[in-house]
């Protein structure tokens, strides 16, 4: 997963084994929207944006939660 700035949300759920904690910590340029889709390797994880925050390293982000996988086409 790339981060191109300070982490301001935070990926819930999918498989601790797929994803780390480090690239739990996410920027999005645009908080306002409804869906992420981060590529993973061969695969897209995707969250949908709850109502929730979390608090991490001072930092309140906006948590998106884990809804599906799906792999990139060849």
């Amino acid at each position: 997963m790339v981060d191109h700035g300070t982490p301001n949300a935070f990926l819930s759920g999918g498989s601790r084994s797929l994803i780390t904690d480090e690239d739990r910590l996410h920027y999005l340029p645009d908080l306002g929207v409804d869906k992420v889709k981060v590529l993973c390797g061969n695969r897209y994880e995707h969250f949908e944006a709850s109502a929730e925050t979390t608090r991490v390293d001072d930092r309140e982000l906006r948590v998106f939660v884990w809804t599906q996988r799906t792999y990139v086409a060849e």
